[in-house]
């Protein structure tokens, strides 16, 4: 197989910039949330636009992920993927975490850390798979 390509690269890096911002955006909410009004972008940050980004993070998650996932054949990658994408569709929508401020912040927070940690992981198994004789493929 040949190496990764500049495009997957960058959707790599892309995806973990991405999940990180999303990460840092929900553990500052709660001190935000009553400066939003005041701002005038409350309207920026509302129920579509958070399914809209783990829509986003979910299909360039696997689409990265399962890619470097057929050069590399290491799980680490997805097995930090696959858990961080489930607490966010959990915290985007079940109604009582959803509703519940500072545990629903914290969700976000985590599982938005958890997907940027697989990019992440995924960008360093990209990096350093050689193919040689002990290549599985």
């Amino acid at each position: 197989m040949s190496p990764p390509s500049p495009r997957h690269r960058l959707l790599d890096r892309l995806g973990a910039f991405g999940s990180l911002v999303c990460a840092a955006h929900c553990a500052l909410l709660p001190l935000l949330i009553a400066t939003l009004p005041s701002l005038g972008v409350s309207g920026w940050f509302d129920d579509g636009f958070e399914l809209a980004f783990v829509v986003f993070a979910t299909c360039l998650g696997l689409f990265t992920l399962v890619w470097g996932y057929r050069r590399h054949r290491a799980v680490r990658a997805l097995s930090l993927l696959v858990p961080g994408l489930l607490v966010l569709w959990i915290g985007v929508l079940y109604g009582p975490l959803h509703e519940s401020v500072l545990p629903h912040a914290v969700a976000m927070t985590f599982g938005g850390t958890l997907v940027g940690l697989a990019h992440l992981s995924n960008l360093r198994l990209n990096h350093g798979h050689v193919h040689d004789a002990t290549c599985s493929h």
